[in-house]
């Protein structure tokens, strides 16, 4: 059984209304990105770090897995499919796909700030100052923040590494580290991009675009290339 590869972004997440923040000048939601997504915003303002997650969680509480989303998880009947996602939703999961690799962080978890290894699943979206792990440290949203290192990268990589068929759905892949995940990519291996805008990564792959949203273009590439 051949092995696909999905490496996913904001694109695929965008079709089920949850926003992104690779627009706007840097902002996200109105706020800076490095005053809610890095370690000194989280030392400079616990609560409001803590707020803008509570808001992201409600928003993404009730999103649902678009076509992209099933489509993925349909290509189980015939391929061996993994799914290393930038998003920190829970889309993939509510697809049902079974292989799933979160490089940045899961939004529906929490994390103990003293013992990082202790990391829990929310049934709430909330997530306050008071709030601590069971060794009495605080919690913090369970995402892998700018300046912050990627734990599953390498794991990513050696999944990527074997991979007969490469997706990249949704995303340009501009950003460190997960850009370099292409640079473990098999020489031959079939690449298929999907995403509307122009393809900011060159290599030597067969590589066709196929310049569409994420749930136009899985239904192309699995009507006339899968």
């Amino acid at each position: 059984m051949k092995h696909i590869v999905a490496l996913t972004g904001a694109g695929i997440s965008a079709e089920s209304g949850i926003s992104t923040f690779r627009d706007a000048g840097g902002l996200w939601e109105g706020y800076n990105v490095m005053d809610v997504a890095s370690i000194e915003g989280w030392h400079k303002n616990k609560d409001l770090v803590l707020d803008f997650y509570n808001q992201r969680r409600r928003a993404a509480k009730n999103a649902k897995p678009n076509a992209a989303h099933h489509a993925l998880k349909k290509l189980e009947s015939k391929y061996k499919v993994s799914i290393v996602t930038q998003n920190v939703d829970n889309l993939h999961e509510q697809a049902g796909s079974n292989s799933i690799i979160h490089l940045h962080g899961e939004l529906f978890k929490s994390r103990s700030t003293g013992h990082p290894e202790l990391v829990y699943h929310m049934d709430d979206t909330e997530l306050n100052i008071g709030d601590k792990c069971e060794k009495g440290y605080q919690l913090r949203p369970h995402i892998v923040w700018f300046g912050e290192d990627v734990p599953e990268m390498e794991r990513a990589a050696d999944i990527t590494a074997s991979a007969d068929i490469l997706l990249v759905i949704g995303t340009s892949l501009a950003v460190y580290p997960a850009a370099s995940l292409l640079w473990y990519v098999k020489k031959n291996t079939p690449v298929y991009y999907i995403d509307p805008g122009q393809t900011e990564f060159k290599f030597d792959h067969n590589l066709v675009h196929i310049k569409e949203k994420a749930t136009v273009g899985m239904q192309i590439l699995t009507d006339n290339h899968l």
